[in-house]
């Protein structure tokens, strides 16, 4: 069974950070933005430590984690529950998890190690005004909305 199903998929591809959350042995939380990242199978997400100790850390002793995206133009994304484990660049299987992570840093930054993530549950996210506002609110209108907010002009040639 796929739980990164297309949709899924899709809206990762849109997003340019996550959020990875972890905590530590005395529950205190720590939310920190992960600019490299992929989905690697319907199973797994993949996070490059590039400069993470502090989720490094907390991953090895608790390894439950959540990581979250958002397309902040069309304003929805997911909520992925799972757990996680380090994978060291001097182990085996680096190569295999790292791949799509380096194919996207090349020269740029060193991947000191791997987070694979398990995920175990999907949730989608979405802006309230989806909710509370079904009637008025479309994926255009809150990709307008937000390009005002970012001041954003795109050319006639890019779509958000």
């Amino acid at each position: 069974m796929s739980i990164l199903n297309a949709s899924v998929r899709d809206a990762a591809r849109r997003s340019v950070l996550c959020w990875l959350a972890t905590v530590d042995t005395d529950g205190l939380p720590n939310v920190s933005p992960k600019e490299v990242w992929t989905v690697f199978d319907d199973q797994h997400v993949v996070v490059a430590n590039i400069a993470s100790p502090m989720s490094v850390r907390n991953i090895a002793q608790q390894p439950q984690v959540c990581l979250s995206f958002v397309d902040v133009f069309v304003q929805k994304g997911f909520k992925l529950n799972g757990s996680a484990h380090e994978v060291l660049a001097g182990d085996s299987a680096f190569a295999r998890w790292a791949a799509p992570l380096l194919a996207m840093v090349g020269q740029r930054f060193v991947i000191h190690s791997v987070l694979v993530i398990r995920v175990t549950s999907v949730v989608p996210i979405v802006a309230p005004s989806y909710r509370f506002y079904p009637g008025e609110t479309t994926e255009a209108s809150q990709i307008a909305s937000a390009l005002r907010a970012y001041n954003v002009n795109p050319s006639s040639q890019e779509k958000p």
